[in-house]
């Protein structure tokens, strides 16, 4: 489980067809063979490691449900360590389970450096979404600013465009999401009960 604050921002390093390996320091050290981490929202399992890089395995439902298949060496990541039970839930709860890929359909940027962000969704994950409501677009816990007929407004805040791939995110731009695992639950309850 994770919460959706970003602790460093990575770097692919090496990127095969199953392959990823990211440059980074501050998430490195508690890491081990095994471990789990969200990258840009994907919970990737840790195959190898080094003082200053992680190594990952991708399999093929993980590219076809995320945006990892379109990175390039050079792209930053937004990473994150599982959450322990004694930490403060910051954002809100994500599991690094990406239902989907959206699309960056505009950046506005306003006067203090954060952004208005418009995003189109897939429509079978606009039913899990409210208004003020919460969701993680590429592993960053956001709040849901307002829904429109084809997906979502966020507002980004400086700090966060700062410190995550927010601060590069352009028209266009593909972005994993996962929609508040609570949402979830609640909509398979109603559908069963009719």
């Amino acid at each position: 489980m994770f919460t959706g604050i970003v602790e460093e921002l990575g770097i692919v390093r090496e990127l095969g067809d199953h392959h990823l390996d990211v440059a980074c320091t501050a998430v490195v050290s508690d890491m081990h063979v095994g471990s789990s981490i969200a990258v840009n929202g994907v919970c990737l399992t840790v195959v190898d490691r080094s003082d200053a890089s992680l190594a990952f395995d991708l399999s093929d439902e993980t590219l076809a449900r995320s945006n990892l298949h379109r990175l390039r060496v050079g792209d930053p990541l937004n990473l994150e360590r599982l959450v322990s039970l004694v930490a403060r839930l910051g954002g809100h709860l994500v599991q690094g389970h990406v239902d989907g890929v959206g699309i960056v359909v505009s950046v506005e940027p306003d006067e203090v450096g954060g952004a208005a962000v418009r995003i189109d969704v897939p429509p079978q994950l606009l039913r899990s979404m409210v208004e003020k409501g919460s969701v993680a677009i590429d592993g960053v816990s956001l709040t849901i600013a307002s829904l429109h007929g084809d997906g979502i407004t966020i507002a980004v805040i400086p700090h966060t465009r700062a410190v995550t791939t927010f601060g590069s995110l352009r028209q266009g731009d593909q972005v994993n999401v996962e929609t508040d695992v609570l949402a979830k639950y609640v909509e398979r309850l109603m559908e069963r009960a009719g």
